[in-house]
């Protein structure tokens, strides 16, 4: 599949730049060991599936609820080795969203808050390529948790599987799909497991969608990549 990125960024650079500008101790650190290999085959490389679940979807006006992380490559999915975590959010928890995830007042008031959690956050992610399921929610939700408790964003290179799944339906789609703006198929997150004959799972927890995002990373790339793909071809 041809590359289509919306911006192209040299990661290996961005990386180097960070970690000389950033003013904070541990995204010093992030950014020193971040994978920034643009040529490395997607075989070798170090995955970590990322879910939030928000009280809102303004991630200027909202705020990070829970967090979901499972490490994996193309070969496995290191389930022992996934966070979860609970935290308190500094915004108001919408009635709305407590439908969605489940998550109710009670359990944010005994939780802590993101700060607690941005230590061994960082730690899960650090030499890993961060892979998310619809890249407009996890990258600024965590660039401004951290704006608001340490004054400092974070910028990282990810792998957004609805964009490759986009990219796979309207290659699929053809000429003249695109000509008369067929439409190309459901984007949600079960819906494009269902293409690949994966099992559904209950949505909205941040673990179990972050399961899900994996599994389904992998399915993709064996369907529709060769193993020596480099990464940079799917990054943005």
């Amino acid at each position: 599949m041809s590359k289509q990125k919306q911006a192209i960024v040299d990661w290996s650079l961005r990386y180097q730049q960070l970690a000389n500008s950033s003013e904070n101790a541990l995204l010093q650190q992030f950014y020193a060991s971040a994978f920034n290999q643009p040529a490395a085959a997607i075989a070798d490389v170090p995955f970590v599936a990322m879910d939030f679940e928000t009280t809102g979807l303004d991630s200027e006006a909202d705020d990070i609820v829970s967090v979901g992380l499972v490490p994996f490559n193309l070969q496995r999915i290191y389930c022992k080795h996934s966070r979860h975590w609970v935290v308190q959010p500094r915004r108001n928890l919408h009635e709305e969203s407590i439908i969605i995830h489940g998550i109710t007042h009670s359990e944010v008031d005994d939780a802590p808050d993101f700060n607690r959690i941005i230590e061994p956050l960082l730690a899960a992610l650090s030499g890993k390529v961060v892979v998310v399921h619809y890249a407009a929610i996890e990258r600024p939700f965590l660039n401004n948790a951290l704006l608001l408790r340490l004054h400092e964003g974070i910028e990282f290179a990810l792998v957004d599987t609805m964009d490759i799944e986009k990219r796979a339906l309207t290659a699929r789609q053809g000429l003249i799909g695109r000509l008369f703006n067929s439409k190309i198929g459901s984007l949600r997150l079960n819906d494009c497991r269902k293409r690949y004959s994966l099992p559904a799972y209950n949505n909205h927890n941040a673990l179990t969608d972050a399961l899900a995002t994996a599994e389904l990373l992998q399915a993709q790339l064996s369907h529709h990549y060769r193993l020596d793909t480099p990464i940079d071809d799917l990054w943005i």
